[in-house]
C-alpha cells in the first residue's frame, strides 16, 4: 500500500496495485489542486516576477490601469476587455488589510471580486453587492481573531492567507479614461496597524516564490505537484476535506509534503503522468457540457457552498475561464458553436441577431467578446475590435424591426456592415457573451441568447 506523507513510497512502489492507486489519487488531486497552481502562475507573473511582461508591484498595494486588455494581456484565459482592471495581492499572514473604496457616481458598474487561494469567490463589495456609496472593508485571513475596528464598513473573512481581488470599474468609451484613471486612484489598502496608528506587527517570514509552470508545463509535468505542495502552505485544511488531504498524502501532497517528480521511479513518474492525463479527459466532458449548454457558467464560479464540492467544476472554471464571477454578479453565455452545433471557426462567417426587445437584460452592462481558440486569448484584427458591447450602441446599425445583427467573421463585411462586424480569427474561435449585474430574467432562464448562424 502507499502510505506516508513524506512521499518515499511513490519514489519506490511499483507493485500494479501501487501504481494504479496512485494513477488515481494524482487524478483526484490534479482535479483538486488545479485551479490552486494556476492562480499562483498568474499572481506569480503579477506580484513576484519582476522581469515578466505582466508585473505589475509588491504585495499588498493596488496596481491599476486605465485602459482594457488587449491581444498583448496572456497571463489569465478569456480575459475581460470591458472594464479596465486593478489588482491587489494580498498577503494576510502577519496581519489584515484595510481595503478602501471611493464613492462612484451613479450608473457607472463597478465590482470587488474576492478570490481566495482555491479560486472560490468568497466576497464582492461594488454596485450591486455594496452600492455606490463607497466604504471600508477589513480583509483578514483564516488565523485572524481580532474585534472590528471603528470606521469599518464590514470585515471579509478568507479561508487562505494570499487573496486575490480584482476590481473592475466600468469604462464608456475612450473618452472615459481619465474619469476612471481618477476612480482607480481611490482605490487604497493599507495594513490593519496603518490604519490604526498602531506599530506594527512582526513581518511574516520572507517566501522564496518557486517559479511558477508554464500554462502548457502544467497540462504534463509531474512538477505540477511540488507547487501544489507549495500553495498548499498558504491554504489550512478545510473541516469537511480533512479526508479528502489525508488521500493526498499518500503520495506526498499536501502542505509538509515531499513529492519530489526527480525522485519517481519510472513506473511511478508513468502512473502520476496517466493520473494528469486522466483528469483532463474528465475536463472534456464537462468542456462538451459547457459547449452544448448543460453545464453554463454560473455552475463553475462561485463560493466554497456554491460548488458544493464539486473540484471538476472548480478546475473547469479556471481551465476555461479563471476568475469567472459568480452568477449574480455576472452571467458568461458561451457562443462556442453554431445553431446547428458545429464548432466556429474563421473559415464560416456568421451572425448573431438580438430581435427587437431581445437585448440581454442586465442592470449594467453586456457584451460579446472574441477569443482565439485553443489559447482563449483575445484576437488582433485590423481595427482594433475584440468585443461589442451595449455602451457601442448608439453607434450600432439597427434593422427596421428593430433588431441588432453582429457580423461575426474574419474579413470585413463591407462598409455599411462594418460598425457591427466582430472580428474573428482565420481558425476556431470562441465567442463569450457577458451580463454585468443580470437582471432576474436571465438569472432564471426567461431570457436566452440567441445563437451564431451561419451566413
Amino acid at each position: 500500500m502507499i502510505s506516508g506523507a513524506d512521499g518515499s513510497p511513490a519514489s519506490s512502489a511499483g507493485e500494479p496495485s501501487d501504481v494504479e492507486e496512485a494513477r488515481a489519487i494524482a487524478k483526484e488531486a490534479y482535479i483538486y489542486g488545479f485551479p490552486m497552481v494556476d492562480t499562483y502562475r498568474i499572481q506569480y507573473s503579477y506580484f513576484v516576477d519582476t522581469d515578466g511582461p505582466e508585473y505589475k508591484g509588491v504585495w499588498n498595494r493596488v496596481h491599476s490601469s486605465a485602459r482594457v486588455y488587449t491581444p498583448a494581456d496572456t497571463a489569465i484565459q478569456t480575459p475581460n476587455s470591458d472594464t479596465p482592471y486593478s489588482a491587489l495581492g494580498a498577503d494576510l499572514r502577519a496581519e489584515p488589510l484595510v481595503l478602501s473604496v471611493p464613492p462612484i457616481e451613479a450608473g457607472r458598474y463597478y465590482s470587488l471580486q474576492f478570490v481566495d487561494g482555491y479560486t472560490h469567490n468568497f466576497a464582492y463589495v461594488g454596485s450591486r453587492a455594496t452600492g455606490n456609496g463607497g466604504g471600508t472593508y477589513l480583509l483578514a485571513g483564516p488565523d485572524w481573531n481580532g474585534s472590528t475596528p471603528n470606521g469599518i464598513s464590514d470585515v471579509i473573512r478568507a479561508d487562505t492567507e494570499f487573496v486575490l481581488v480584482l476590481y473592475r470599474t466600468q469604462l464608456f468609451d475612450s473618452g472615459d479614461l481619465e474619469r476612471v484613471e481618477a476612480i482607480q486612484a481611490g482605490y487604497t489598502a493599507q495594513p490593519l496597524s496603518a490604519f490604526l496608528g498602531q506599530q506594527a506587527p512582526p513581518p511574516a517570514p520572507a517566501i522564496d516564490f518557486p517559479a511558477a509552470l508554464s500554462v502548457d508545463e502544467q497540462k504534463t509535468s509531474p512538477a505540477f505537484f511540488e507547487l501544489m505542495n507549495f500553495v498548499l502552505r498558504f491554504a489550512p485544511t478545510l473541516t469537511n476535506e480533512q479526508d479528502l488531504r489525508a488521500r493526498f498524502a499518500r503520495i506526498g501532497i499536501g502542505a509538509s509534503g515531499s513529492f519530489d517528480a526527480e525522485r519517481l521511479t519510472p513506473g511511478m513518474r508513468g502512473a502520476i503522468e496517466a493520473g494528469i492525463a486522466d483528469a483532463w479527459a474528465e475536463l472534456a466532458g464537462v468542456k462538451h457540457d459547457v459547449d452544448a449548454g448543460r453545464v453554463t457558467a454560473g455552475d463553475l464560479f462561485g463560493t466554497k457552498d456554491d460548488l458544493k464540492g464539486n473540484y471538476l467544476y472548480r478546475m473547469a472554471g479556471a481551465a476555461l475561464g479563471i476568475y469567472g464571477n459568480t452568477k449574480q454578479e455576472a452571467m458568461y453565455p458561451a457562443l462556442a458553436v453554431d445553431a446547428d452545433g458545429q464548432p466556429l471557426t474563421g473559415t464560416d462567417n456568421y451572425t448573431l441577431t438580438f430581435p427587437s426587445g431581445q437585448l440581454p437584460p442586465v442592470n449594467a452592462f453586456w457584451s460579446v467578446t472574441m477569443y482565439k481558440l485553443p489559447e482563449s486569448l483575445l484576437v488582433d484584427n485590423p481595427i482594433d475590435r475584440y468585443l461589442i458591447n451595449s455602451p457601442m450602441l448608439p453607434n450600432l446599425a439597427t434593422a427596421p424591426d428593430g433588431s441588432l445583427t453582429i457580423y461575426v467573421q474574419n474579413s470585413s463585411p463591407g462598409a455599411g456592415k462594418e460598425a457591427n462586424w466582430l472580428p474573428a480569427p482565420p481558425g476556431p474561435f470562441l465567442a463569450a457573451m457577458r451580463l454585468y449585474w443580470p437582471k432576474a430574467e436571465a438569472l432564471d432562464g426567461t431570457w436566452t441568447p440567441p445563437k451564431m448562424v451561419k451566413s
